[in-house]
């Protein structure tokens, strides 16, 4: 059963004096997690988790209660303009090191694994998965819907990241307290004074420390290393509900985190039906829990220019854009230029250090090898010779 071994943990479990009944239970509990998945790792209890990360237990504890008031570091980045150029921002949440720790431990261990739980129209973030594959179900299609999702992780809860767990085969409590490490409760905010974001005041749970008195149920970080895995196996009910609008509309339908693609090659397809499948996925998204960004809502008749993340889909493979192109050759251009050169590129472009236009530009080149080997090598080839500074 992959790397979990029921005898040899009950011999070590009898060395150490376990009574024989405690680890019956755990054993069976065992066998249910790598039931689920043979290279799920067994968590028995929250200190359990504690040695296995080797983190403090009192921390985790602490953590799970809501009892710190925010052990995560919160901050926004610059998104790109919205359409009538006003400032937008993206808030990220950076775990303290401890409980980062344990939520990478979390995502390897446990969430890598729960593929299963994912709906095959997920194209973001399990391990395989690649923008390629996302826009590849969408080359040559006439007609493209594309619905962006708000707020995408605030809107998941720790009751989804709760059951995530506990259909892995976790036991309840321990799924509740997993649930806790990955949320977060976020400000208080009107949308948090819903009754769906709040837990009743009379209910309380058995662990008296892990009944906070702010009654809000925490919600997925963006920032979390857990929360894109969690997100995916949330959204499984809505992307089977989506899946099925667009199997019965003639549509290929998949998801890469929060941008929703509907695609297809059908002559008689038309702009009132499109309208008619976009009020449809509104639909699905509300009994879900989720808001449509509807400001970011697009439909791409025929003979307009098609992009899926940032891709061309216009052909029967994906592309690379224009822009994409015209970039590089900028960034090409005057890391070579005399007068200019690496150094001074990368402070005209606002970078704190060469190394940081370096690494971005060795990045943007292995990401267009993906799709364009030929080209994507070439330009591999000419960062090779560039004079980097040391």
């Amino acid at each position: 059963m992959g790397n979990w071994r029921p005898q040899h943990y009950r011999t070590i479990g009898s060395e150490k004096g376990v009574p024989r009944d405690v680890l019956d239970a755990a054993v069976q509990t065992g066998k249910a997690i790598v039931r689920t998945d043979a290279q799920l790792e067994p968590v028995f209890t929250l200190r359990h988790l504690a040695y296995l990360t080797d983190c403090d237990y009192g921390l985790l504890r602490a953590i799970v209660g809501r009892s710190i008031q925010n052990p995560y570091r919160v901050f926004r980045v610059h998104k790109r303009p919205g359409p009538d150029g006003q400032k937008r921002y993206r808030t990220i949440c950076a775990p303290d090191p401890q409980l980062l720790t344990v939520q990478r431990w979390l995502s390897t261990n446990v969430l890598n694994h729960a593929s299963s739980s994912i709906h095959a129209a997920s194209t973001a973030f399990a391990p395989g998965c690649t923008l390629l594959n996302a826009a590849e179900p969408h080359c040559g299609a006439r007609w493209l819907i594309k619905v962006d999702v708000q707020n995408f992780f605030e809107s998941i809860s720790e009751i989804a990241a709760y059951r995530a767990f506990r259909g892995l085969g976790y036991q309840p409590l321990v799924a509740f307290e997993f649930a806790r490490l990955c949320t977060r409760l976020g400000r208080k905010t009107s949308r948090r004074s819903h009754a769906q974001w709040r837990r009743a005041p009379w209910r309380r749970y058995k662990i008296a420390a892990y009944n906070h008195d702010q009654y809000r149920i925490g919600h997925l970080p963006q920032g979390a290393p857990t929360s894109p895995m969690l997100a995916n196996i949330a959204m499984h009910g809505a992307d089977e509900a989506l899946h099925a609008l667009a199997r019965s509309s003639g549509l290929t339908y998949t998801r890469y985190a929060d941008d929703l693609t509907f695609s297809t090659t059908a002559l008689d397809f038309n702009r009132e039906l499109a309208s008619i499948v976009v009020r449809s996925v509104y639909r699905i998204l509300g009994e879900y829990g989720f808001s449509p960004n509807v400001a970011k809502t697009q439909i791409i008749p025929p003979r307009a220019r098609k992009i899926v993340l940032g891709l061309l889909v216009d052909e029967p493979n994906p592309r690379l854009p224009r822009e994409f192109r015209e970039k590089m050759r900028m960034h090409l251009y005057y890391i070579k230029k005399d007068g200019v050169g690496p150094a001074r590129h990368a402070a005209n472009r606002g970078f704190t250090a060469v190394a940081s236009l370096r690494n971005v530009l060795y990045g943007l080149a292995a990401f267009a090898t993906q799709i364009e080997p030929q080209y994507g090598l070439s330009i591999r080839k000419e960062l090779d010779a560039v004079a980097w500074p040391t």
